[in-house]
């Protein structure tokens, strides 16, 4: 394994103590590589592995290129800032020039984590880092604790998801900056927010695309469905490790991110003795006993491997926590019926069961979708190494019209699943919006320059919605009218009934807090049963003290359960369909158990005991 420094950058222009700026540039096939300031150019010093270095010339707010073998003068790869876009000059700046006012800052644990995943763009009508920072107190008084930006390394132009970003230490210069960003995380620990922060180290985005120029940054040996694998275990991979590894480390050490969410990590294609994320998990250890700060690695990965969230010491790759798109399938054809496309291997009510009690729906059964027996076991694993939601970015955009929860099912249905989220053993994620019932889609778009790659952007699209067999035609993700209409309409949490659902949301994030039983990661003693029959789902969790109890009903009619025998009264602390959250419910009395109580459509009842 590379010996990297921890303790500071070292690739790209990097400011010194002394004031003076040192260019570092990974280069390993060039014979000459040259700095361009201006109207001048001054050579860089070849070093060993493949780097070169020049310490003078530069200064903070400097402008420049590189020029590798007397080619174009080109954007340096480990840019910190692109002030013009992809295509322009690199820029000079200092990130540990920022004043921080978070000293006192400590990461919560993971298990208390409450996500909510956003958009930098489409959040707020600003569409920047500042605009995020004035709804900080509304995602407070709401109950998270950590919100999860999707990616802000330098993409084209100013509309994207940010999955097609080319310079991965450059923060977005349309959203506010590296400078913006240390403000948003500073206000957001001031409010006792975590900071998690989306990166891509499966691809690089097609536009501005530079990096080929300068080094084998990518392998022909694979592919990922976005274009060219990123080079990880083939010659002079050492340079590209080393360059991820450290962009990690920038975001974590120099911007005071809490967690990375690593994107797709099933793409990493590294077959070495020694995994990536291994490495990278490695020297996270370092830096953290370093600097005494708790940071998590988060992934999304569709492989149901527990090897990915295994602890190093059994020989896993470490990563904190993963995404689980399964329980989230189970949970939308609960709710809707849908089985297009790789819905077509859930079966709904008994699935959603199994999510609760497996975490993975598949661990070692045949899927029919995929072809072939798939996963394997996560009882042993923790409930926090496990995030669950309704919806996210993927879910939502990746339907061909966009659409959110919101118009997909009744309203009755969307508390329904925002309790089936927030009282399971996993970490709860909300999508933007959700919790006020936000109608506004969340399009595909993109802001490419090149009218090719537009056209090629387009068709993509097209094949994609065709496994679906959708109908119709998808907006156009090149049109500024998708970015618009993606923004959310904050004007309607104070109308009805978006402000019955923001209080419904509120409601259940203290009952997650406050309950025991709910606030319990573990699984053990969790039962989870599925009548077919009747969709309904009855949930059992044990915690300190106690015992929680959730009725879930998904179908369209009024269904009767009988409630365990307690030897103290099951309480009811919460009934979805009441009138107090929209629904015609009655209200509800204690019960011994061994009753039976009736479900509204669409419904569930939480309530509480105090048998242990």
């Amino acid at each position: 394994m590379q010996d990297i420094n921890t303790s500071q950058r070292t690739l790209g222009a990097v400011a010194q103590p002394d004031g003076s700026v040192e260019l570092r540039v990974w280069a390993p096939l060039a014979g000459t590589v040259s700095a361009v300031i201006g109207q001048k150019e001054w050579p860089l010093r070849k070093e060993a592995f493949g780097y070169w270095t020049l310490g003078e010339a530069l200064a903070p707010g400097s402008r420049y290129k590189v020029r590798v073998d007397g080619g174009d003068a080109l954007p340096d790869p480990a840019s910190l800032s692109q002030p013009d876009g992809v295509h322009g000059d690199s820029e000079v700046v200092d990130p540990m020039a920022f004043t921080w006012a978070d000293a006192g800052w400590q990461n919560h644990d993971l298990s208390d984590y409450i996500i909510y995943e956003l958009h930098t763009g489409t959040f707020t009508p600003e569409g920047d880092f500042a605009g995020i920072e004035k709804k900080l107190d509304h995602l407070l008084d709401l109950g998270v604790n950590a919100i999860e930006i999707m990616p802000v390394a330098q993409f084209p132009g100013g509309r994207n998801w940010g999955y097609d970003g080319v310079f991965s230490f450059a923060v977005q210069n349309t959203y506010g900056g590296a400078a913006g960003l240390q403000r948003l995380v500073d206000a957001c620990h001031r409010r006792g927010i975590a900071v998690a922060l989306d990166v891509v180290y499966n691809h690089l985005g097609p536009e501005g695309n530079y990096l080929g120029a300068f080094g084998p940054y990518l392998t022909d040996k694979y592919s990922t469905p976005w274009g060219g694998a990123i080079n990880f275990d083939d010659a002079w991979s050492d340079g590209v490790r080393r360059y991820f590894i450290e962009n990690a480390l920038m975001w974590l050490r120099d911007f005071h991110i809490d967690a990375l969410r690593l994107d797709a990590v099933h793409a990493i294609k590294d077959f070495g003795p020694v995994h990536f994320l291994q490495e990278l998990r490695e020297h996270l250890d370092r830096l953290m006993a370093d600097t005494g700060r708790t940071h998590y690695l988060i992934v999304e990965c569709d492989l149901n491997d527990t090897r990915f969230i295994d602890p190093p010491e059994t020989r896993g790759y470490g990563m904190h926590s993963q995404w689980i798109d399964e329980f989230h399938h189970a949970l939308r054809v609960s709710a809707t019926g849908e089985r297009t496309g790789y819905y077509s291997d859930f079966a709904g009510i008994e699935h959603l069961a199994k999510a609760y009690r497996d975490a993975y729906v598949y661990d070692g059964q045949w899927s029919e979708h995929r072809k072939k027996h798939f996963g394997v076991p996560a009882r042993a694993n923790g409930g926090e190494q496990f995030i669950v939601f309704t919806q996210n970015h993927d879910q939502v955009g990746n339907r061909m019209l966009g659409e959110s929860t919101s118009v997909l099912v009744s309203f009755e249905m969307q508390k329904l699943m925002a309790g089936a989220v927030l009282f399971s053993p996993f970490l709860p994620m909300l999508w933007m919006g959700e919790e006020w019932s936000e109608p506004s889609p969340f399009l595909y778009f993109v802001s490419h320059g090149d009218a090719d790659l537009c056209a090629a952007v387009r068709e993509g699209r097209r094949r994609e919605f065709a496994a679906f067999h959708a109908q119709g035609e998808a907006p156009d993700p090149v049109a500024s009218e998708s970015f618009e209409n993606s923004r959310l309409r904050w004007e309607l949490r104070d109308q009805e009934p978006h402000a019955t659902m923001l209080r419904f949301y509120k409601k259940l994030i203290r009952l997650r807090r406050t309950v025991p039983a709910l606030a319990n990661r573990d699984r053990e003693g969790l039962t989870a049963t599925a009548d077919p029959a009747t969709d309904t789902l009855v949930l059992q969790r044990q915690g300190a003290g106690g015992v929680a109890l959730v009725v879930m009903n998904f179908s369209k009619v009024a269904r009767h359960i009988e409630l365990p025998v307690v030897e103290s009264a099951w309480t009811p602390l919460l009934q979805s369909s009441a009138a107090e959250w929209g629904g015609s419910g009655d209200g509800l009395q204690p019960s011994l158990g061994g009753e039976t109580v009736e479900l509204q459509p669409e419904s569930f009842i939480l309530y509480t005991s105090d048998d242990v």
